[in-house]
């Protein structure tokens, strides 16, 4: 093994970062030097401590330090990390972290406000705008909806209103009130309360209710009265009235709710997530008739500049924004009459309109001309995330610092990187210092420095294999990376693509940038979908596709933004197009997406994949849990009898500190083990519950070597290259990509039938190249047991590797939505007006 210590001459290199004993996660007392002023690559199979370093080490110590010059009630303003386990890190300048995150799942924040840059918008329109004749002016703020100065006052600055109409609430007015026809009442006793109160207040419910009175209808629906009234339950009307007369005591006083002050009461107010999508069905959501869906207020849209109010300029892709600006930048923009009243206005508006086009120019070169200021953040991909705020950095120019990156080239197709590593020299330099994780190996070639960890993952890894410049690597054996950087030619293994077994014909698709295409996707083989970044290849498989398939099928497909609020989230895009052949050949649609396997830290591998229910019934089998009458219930750390009640079973509590964020600490009662004293004296093969979910998915292959049920959902997990995580490791600790592969490996648990359609989107995010193989051995079992397996990907390894490709593009946004090329790899490498050949072509030949 090369030592790190044992450093080439070099004069390139302005100093070094010289760290010594890092034992963060699964480090092994590392030492490691690193030159300043350098583009350093970490490298490595995914899980053996790439991130554990250049993040948790290097980039949480450089904050420590730079926050203990930071009075500590601003502190608490941070995002604080961990302090690394580290003896001691010399030279390390102060450092600006970008990792990969995907944006708050809210619409109000975009494109536009992760960049600043509609700050620069409003500024433009409040001060250079065109103002209607005796209009007073609108300060900047006036100009965002997320203020009360600018969102529009009918729809409070979400674009649409929502309405609760007598056909939301009244789907079937063939029935009588008794047979429920008032759908959008509560379920169960509560609508039955109120059914009995309308009959108290003389209504008829058995007459159907469209023949009832106009207005005995409006009434119940939209009455904001709330009479209290006697309630006789099981009475039949004529009994009630009776009742009614006689004075006779009722069982109960109810009060009645008019049925749209229910359902928007419960929306306000509900905190289940499932309530509140039970009565979204019953709000219409229209567009908001005062504002047109721009969610500003009259006099905000009355502002024009280039002859666009500020919705309209927002709308447009960032290419065309500049386009617009130029010349007011340079100065050549046609004279407006009211600029020789105002001649300050012109003076503002080339000042702010070169901030502009100079800002946004960094942009472009990023490859993200095609996205709008308005873009919300959730619909972006977490390395167009990434690269917005790479180019506020570039824009910053900042020196003397260093940038920690997590795969830069997440989400990028191979043209797009070369613009990427542009960018990254551009910060380079202007004097600094750039620490990259990273498995792309056009990012890995670029490197002035090379840091590999392995060999392998979790308590495998750990080890620094090698650091030095990149070629000395090729010496290193032990290295998984080596093979893919060196002999990329003994990589390629030319296959022969299977013959489709038949056809799913998409016609009249329309959706973002794709407007009325028609497409086939072949069936029974393994399709990658590819093209530049934004070229429309998500939005017509993992939107489009997805769509169409399951509503043919009946399944469900729950919307990316789940989690948001759902008046915060963006109109439902309407999909346009149908099948119009081959669906009689799907059963089954699977989309094995990026999004969290759970939300808190209660969720983890083992519960999300079923695993733990069986370790569970195995520990509740043993003698001593039978002797006391222990069930599997007890052992989850989730149910009041096994957990410990101190934390709850979090295994954790936390700390509250005056002035400082507040920390976690593990639970002084249990130790973090998350169970109550008298759970943990049970033991399976001399290991209790909590150190069983302590071992990760290798150890806990051997240890479970007797049991079969166990022993293969294990195997499935470490055939998708995730054999280094703990079994109880929280869903809060996975990245995108180790929580696609955990869906995946519950999936392939499955006994397959056949005819299954499975949908990936970018599957290979976070993965190093041999895990790419091992991905790829997977995706190919499922397309030999009869199924039909899609891919959106940029990884050159697994488009040579697939049946068949279809490029989208040629280009992103307005300039792509088309099939450029289809067919099988070698064919598509050979097609001239496709982005993707020249790249695959290299690959297939064996220097790519």
């Amino acid at each position: 093994m090369a030592k790190p210590s044992s450093l080439p001459a070099s004069t390139d290199f302005s100093g070094f970062v010289r760290v010594r004993g890092a034992r963060e996660h699964n480090l092994k007392n590392v030492d490691l030097e690193i030159p300043r002023d350098a583009l350093v690559v970490f490298t490595g199979v995914s899980g053996s401590g790439k991130s554990s370093l250049a993040f948790g080490t290097l980039y949480a110590e450089a904050q420590r330090r730079y926050l203990e010059s930071v009075s500590p009630y601003a502190r608490r303003l941070f995002h604080q990390m961990a302090v690394p386990e580290v003896d001691s890190i010399e030279g390390l300048p102060p450092a600006v972290a970008l990792q990969q995150q995907r944006g708050t799942p809210t619409t109000r924040s975009s494109v536009g406000s992760v960049t600043t840059l509609s700050n620069l918008v409003r500024m433009l329109y409040s001060r250079a705008g065109d103002y209607p004749a005796g209009q007073g002016i609108v300060y900047a703020e006036g100009f965002s909806p997320n203020t009360p100065e600018g969102a529009c006052p009918q729809c409070h600055g979400l674009g649409r209103i929502y309405e609760v109409t007598e056909q939301t609430m009244v789907p079937d007015p063939t029935l009588t009130i008794r047979e429920r026809a008032i759908a959008a009442w509560p379920q169960a006793w509560g609508g039955q309360n109120q059914r009995d109160i309308l009959v108290t207040l003389g209504y008829d419910v058995d007459t159907p209710w469209q023949e009832l009175p106009q207005k005995d209808r409006d009434w119940i629906l939209f009455t904001d009265e709330q009479p209290v009234v006697p309630v006789y339950p099981g009475y039949s009307p004529q009994e009630t009235q009776r009742a009614l007369k006689r004075r006779e005591p009722p069982n109960y006083m109810g009060t009645f709710t008019g049925v749209k002050r229910h359902v928007l009461h419960t929306f306000a107010t509900t905190q289940s997530p499932l309530m509140k999508k039970r009565v979204l069905q019953y709000m219409l959501s229209t567009e908001c008739p005062l504002c047109q869906g721009k969610r500003l207020r009259p006099e905000s849209l009355a502002v024009k500049f280039a002859g666009l109010d500020i919705a309209d300029m927002s709308r447009l892709p960032l290419k065309r924004v500049v386009a617009l600006l130029r010349p007011f930048a340079d100065g050549t923009a046609k004279r407006q009459a009211h600029d020789t009243a105002h001649p300050e206005q012109a003076i503002v508006a080339r000042r702010i309109a070169e901030d502009l086009v100079a800002r946004l120019a960094v942009l472009l070169d990023l490859g993200l001309g095609y996205l709008a200021l308005e873009r919300s953040t959730p619909t972006l991909s977490p390395g167009e995330l990434q690269r917005l705020r790479l180019a506020t950095q570039l824009y910053s120019n900042l020196f003397g610092v260093v940038y920690v990156l997590d795969e830069p080239s997440a989400g990028l197709h191979p043209s797009d990187t070369e613009a990427l590593l542009k960018a990254l020299h551009s910060l380079k330099a202007a004097g600094n210092s750039l620490f990259v994780v990273e498995h792309n190996l056009d990012v890995i070639r670029q490197a002035d420095w090379l840091v590999d960890v392995g060999p392998a993952a979790g308590e495998k890894g750990g080890e620094v294999l090698y650091s030095g410049t990149p070629a000395g690597l090729n010496a290193v054996l032990d290295s998984q990376t080596r093979r893919f950087l060196f002999d990329a030619a003994d990589n390629v293994t030319p296959r022969t693509p299977r013959t489709p077994g038949g056809w799913l014909r998409l016609a009249g698709v329309t959706r973002n940038n794709l407007d009325n295409l028609s497409v086939e996707f072949p069936l029974g083989v393994f399709t990658t979908v590819t093209g530049v970044s934004g070229s429309g290849k998500s939005s017509l498989v993992s939107q489009v596709l997805v769509e169409l398939v399951a509503r043919q099928l009946g399944q469900d497909v729950t919307a990316e933004e789940e989690e948001a609020d759902p008046l915060e989230r963006a109109a439902p895009a309407t999909t346009g197009g149908k099948i119009v052949g081959g669906i009689e050949h799907i059963k089954r649609l699977v989309r094995v997406d990026q999004k969290p396997i759970g939300r808190t830290p209660r969720s983890n591998m083992a519960t999300y994949t079923g695993l733990f229910d069986h370790v569970r019934k195995l520990f509740a089998a043993t003698p001593a849990a039978k002797k006391r009458r222990y069930d599997a219930g007890r052992f989850s750390f989730n149910v009041a009898k096994g957990r410990c009640e101190n934390c709850q079973g979090e295994g954790s509590v936390m700390v509250e500190l005056l002035f400082l964020p507040s920390v976690y600490a593990p639970c002084p009662v249990c130790h973090g083990a998350r169970y109550n004293a008298k759970t943990l004296e049970i033991t399976y093969r001399d290991k209790n519950i909590a150190e069983v979910l302590a071992l990760n998915v290798d150890d806990a292959w051997d240890f479970f070597a007797d049991e079969p049920t166990v022993q293969r959902a294990l195997t499935v997990l470490r055939e998708v290259g995730l054999g280094y995580l703990r079994l109880g490791q929280p869903a809060t600790e996975l990245s995108g990509g180790e929580a696609q592969r955990i869906k995946l490996a519950t999936e392939l648990q499955r006994a397959q039938r056949g005819n299954s359609l499975y949908i990936l989107d970018e599957p290979t995010t976070g993965l190093h190249p041999s895990d790419v193989e091992k991905l790829l051995t997977q995706l190919d079992g499922l397309v030999e047991a009869g199924n039909t397996v899609i891919v959106v990907e940029h990884d050159m390894r697994v488009v040579a590797a697939s049946d068949w490709v279809m490029d989208i593009g040629p280009g992103a946004g307005d300039e792509g939505g088309q099939v450029v090329a289809a067919g099988s790899p070698a064919k598509v490498a050979r097609m001239k007006q496709s982005r993707t050949a020249p790249h695959l072509q290299r690959f297939l030949d064996g220097v790519g």
